[in-house]
């Protein structure tokens, strides 16, 4: 039995959720490779052969991997499918985009989101905005997974001698033409992978009141989210929202100003190791699910927290 982990970068370091696929691979079980596809990949790979039990790198390198279409990631993962049993993704866009075209190819059923192992072939994921966890067996040869990496520790390093193989990249993807990317640069640290994570709701009127908000979050080194709600109003950007249609974080501390608590956006920070919501309705939802709470106005909690720091 052999698991395929599909390595996400930034083209000079490896996501840190690839720590904790490896981890989701271990309780698979069976022999782990990691597979990196990018314009240059020599440093990536040597992180990756670095983590803990894992038996090869394999490395595909061409100039068409710097414009991340998944068309061409598909296409080199099918390229070494016949060794390999499982697929593992990251539950995140880039890969909620490659594993289905995978999948789709291999005739298989994916499995998404998941966040525990039961067994080789049987695992646990969350519906309904994590309201429910669904346990699912897979019933088709090769397994096709994405993986929440929150659910999972990440892997070990430092003891790992896994062997560099280099694979030949498949031809570019000629239906698909790379057009642009925006990419949002921050001196703050990345939502999904920051230790800290300072969020604000409604009850912060006006992108004024975040800026306050982000002053105390970069005093604190923490990441700056918000709600749905908040992007949709156009108060914050796209790339902020946390929830099940934004970002799945899992921060050691998690702080809600003015956040009412609604179910897509609990579904987002539930994996927080210290949940603290301070909202002036005590009967807002998210008392239900924070460790802290504290009753009052949130701009005034923000204002005094800034002055004592």
């Amino acid at each position: 039995m052999a698991v395929l982990v599909i390595a996400e970068h930034n083209h000079a370091a490896l996501n840190p959720a690839v720590y904790s696929l490896v981890t989701a691979a271990q309780k698979i079980g069976g022999d782990i490779d990691i597979m990196i596809a990018a314009q240059e990949g020599g440093k990536l790979a040597e992180e990756a052969a670095k983590i803990n039990g894992i038996r090869r790198v394999l490395l595909s390198e061409a100039p068409y991997f710097a414009e991340e279409l998944p068309e061409n990631l598909a296409a080199s993962v099918l390229e070494v499918a016949k060794e390999y049993d499982y697929f593992l993704f990251v539950a995140n866009p880039a890969g909620k985009a490659a594993a289905p075209r995978v999948a789709a190819v291999l005739d298989v059923a994916q499995i998404s989101e998941i966040t525990e192992v039961v067994d080789a072939k049987t695992f646990k994921r969350p519906i309904y905005a994590g309201s429910v966890i669904e346990t699912v067996r897979a019933l088709d040869p090769k397994v096709v997974l994405t993986v929440r990496a929150t659910a999972f520790d990440a892997a070990p390093t430092g003891e790992g001698k896994a062997e560099l193989e280099r694979v030949v990249p498949a031809s570019p993807v000629i239906k698909v033409t790379f057009v642009r990317s925006e990419q949002v640069k921050s001196d703050r640290p990345d939502l999904q992978n920051a230790k800290i994570v300072l969020a604000g709701g409604r009850g912060l009127v006006d992108e004024a009141e975040f800026a306050e908000m982000g002053k105390l979050a970069d005093k604190l080194g923490a990441a700056v989210g918000t709600t749905r709600a908040v992007v949709d109003a156009g108060i914050a950007p796209n790339d902020w929202q946390i929830g099940q249609t934004g970002k799945i974080i899992a921060p050691d501390l998690y702080i809600g100003f003015g956040i009412s608590g609604a179910i897509q956006h609990i579904a987002g920070i539930k994996d927080a190791k210290v949940i603290v919501a301070v909202n002036k309705d005590p009967e807002a939802p998210i008392f239900d699910v924070a460790d802290y709470g504290l009753v009052g106005d949130a701009m005034t909690v923000i204002r005094e927290l800034e002055a004592k720091l």
